[in-house]
C-alpha cells in the first residue's frame, strides 16, 4: 500500500504515538535530494510520510514511502534513505527506553 493512506493531523499522529509509548514525536523535513548512507538510530522509530517522496534501504530491501506510508524500524536497525526531488517532509515517533 503505497501512498493509499490518510494522513491524520500532527496532533493526531503526536497522541497515537504517545498512547503506544514513544516518548519524542517530532516533524523531520529533509531537502531535496539528500543521500543518508547506512546507518542506525539509538531509539526504535515509527515515520509517516506527509510530503514527498522517500525511499528506504534494509535487510536488501528498497521501499519507496509516500504521503501516508509508514515505516517502522527497531532500535539499531541498518538502514539507508535517500529523499526525491521534493525532498520530504515526515512525522516521527522515537522510544527511546527499552
Amino acid at each position: 500500500m503505497t501512498g493509499s493512506a490518510a494522513v491524520p493531523d500532527f496532533a493526531a499522529f503526536e497522541a497515537e504515538m504517545r498512547a503506544r509509548g514513544f516518548d519524542n514525536v517530532i516533524e523531520r523535513r529533509m531537502e531535496p535530494g539528500t543521500v543518508l548512507d547506512d546507518h542506525e538510530h539509538c531509539f526504535a522509530l515509527e515515520l509517516l510520510v506527509v510530503e514527498g517522496e522517500m525511499t528506504v534501504q534494509h535487510h536488501g530491501i528498497t521501499r519507496r514511502l509516500l504521503p501516508g506510508d509508514r515505516l517502522v524500524l527497531p532500535r539499531g536497525e541498518p538502514h539507508a534513505e535517500t529523499y526525491g526531488e521534493q525532498g520530504a517532509v515526515f512525522w516521527v515517533a522515537r522510544r527511546h527506553a527499552a
